[in-house]
């Protein structure tokens, strides 16, 4: 009886498998550059969306734990129906008399006019106000000053103002180098001190800032503040913000407002949060376009190749074989495009991050996700085109 000889079983190493797969692309370089731009485009748009959003996210923390989430701000007119209602003129006095209250200044409106000098037409204020404050308000609010100082128990007597950050630039104060005056109704004040930005007080950069004392002096202020800002013990702000109103006003509560900046500040952070994701659907829109242009691409591929597969299967290649060629072509594509969306998005939020002086924050999930994420597509994208070429029968192939 005669041994029927069986044909030797054909193999196909992983690495002969990655050595197929990357001849097809290798030959087409542009087409692979183009293929691999779908996918980048998407990683690079997530990456470096997570990443900026990260960054000045971070910023803004920072900058919040700098100001303190422990300021409330104080004012009048709350209540139903409170119309023009005021503050009392003790208010001040009876909030900084309340046990977890740490610091509090006040800020009184003057009936006044701003302008740089008296040749300015009157009623062109630049919409500049003037106010009267404590000489606590620098440290209740946590500011700076960008140049001079700060009113102080002497200086508040006298006609002397300290300018906010946007009332400067709208008076045209960009230093104190030499003397500087403005002109507040017909009284001539010197300008001692300019402010950094108030974050957790925007009126205030919009003002010029006199000594209590000089206002009810020189321009009759008087005697109720406007705001009064306070500096709470830490932990303490919800049961001192319940307190505040019958403390300050126990016959109208009611009508005291109670309000937290740094909620503000926030909500910020809050919306941020949601312009992250709107971004990130974006990406993952131009991720998904990227993958049906590989899988297009490949598409094309078996198309162009027929006559390649057919030679394959007659010379031994199985449907394994073909369907491995054809998906590992797809699965590198995907990996050329994650490693450039990876690149772009990193360095666009170095970039970016860096000219804003925020730290620059790569999160690990947008890193390793967004390269997970373009190999998954590559391989459901290259799917279909590797089973179609699989499918494909010798002969068939060959007369293609």
């Amino acid at each position: 009886m005669t041994a029927v000889s069986t044909p030797p079983r054909s193999t196909l190493r992983p690495v002969d498998v990655l050595r197929v797969g990357a001849s097809g692309p290798l030959a087409r370089r542009m087409r692979t550059l183009l293929s691999a731009l779908g996918i980048s485009i998407g990683i690079a748009a997530m990456v470096g969306v997570l990443g900026l959003s990260e960054s000045s996210r971070s910023a803004l923390l920072d900058e919040i734990a700098s100001l303190g989430t422990n300021l409330l701000t104080v004012e009048a007119g709350g209540g139903f129906g409170a119309g023009d209602s005021e503050l009392p003129d003790s208010a001040t006095g009876t909030i900084g008399r309340i046990a977890t209250v740490n610091e509090v200044s006040g800020v009184w409106d003057v009936d006044a006019d701003v302008y740089r000098n008296e040749f300015i037409p009157e009623g062109e204020t630049g919409s500049v106000r003037v106010v009267a404050a404590d000489e606590s308000l620098l440290a209740t609010l946590n500011g700076t000053m960008a140049d001079g100082r700060y009113l102080d128990e002497a200086t508040s007597a006298y006609p002397n103002a300290v300018v906010g950050s946007v009332a400067a630039e709208r008076l045209g104060i960009r230093n104190l180098d030499q003397p500087t005056y403005v002109q507040i109704d017909d009284q001539l004040v010197e300008v001692i001190g300019l402010l950094d930005e108030f974050p957790l007080a925007a009126d205030l950069d919009r003002a010029v800032i006199i000594g209590t004392n000089a206002a009810q002096e020189f321009f009759d202020a008087g005697d109720a503040p406007a705001v009064v800002y306070a500096r709470v013990v830490d932990g303490a702000i919800d049961e001192t913000r319940d307190v505040i109103p019958a403390n300050t006003d126990p016959a109208n509560p009611e009508e005291v407002t109670v309000s937290r900046p740094s909620d503000a500040l926030e909500a910020q952070a809050a919306a941020d949060d949601a312009l992250t994701t709107l971004f990130l659907g974006l990406g993952a829109v131009a991720l998904l376009v990227g993958g049906v242009g590989i899988a297009n691409v490949m598409v094309i591929a078996v198309i162009e190749r027929r006559g390649e597969i057919g030679l394959r299967r007659a010379l031994g290649a199985t449907q394994a074989h073909i369907r491995r060629q054809f998906l590992t072509e797809a699965v590198l594509l995907s990996v050329l495009g994650g490693v450039a969306g990876v690149a772009i998005g990193a360095a666009a939020t170095v970039i970016y991050a860096t000219s804003q002086g925020w730290r620059v924050i790569l999160p690990t999930e947008a890193v390793i996700g967004g390269f997970a994420a373009a190999v998954l597509i590559g391989a459901i994208a290259g799917l279909y085109p590797a089973m179609r070429a699989a499918r494909l029968a010798p002969t068939e192939a060959l007369r293609g």
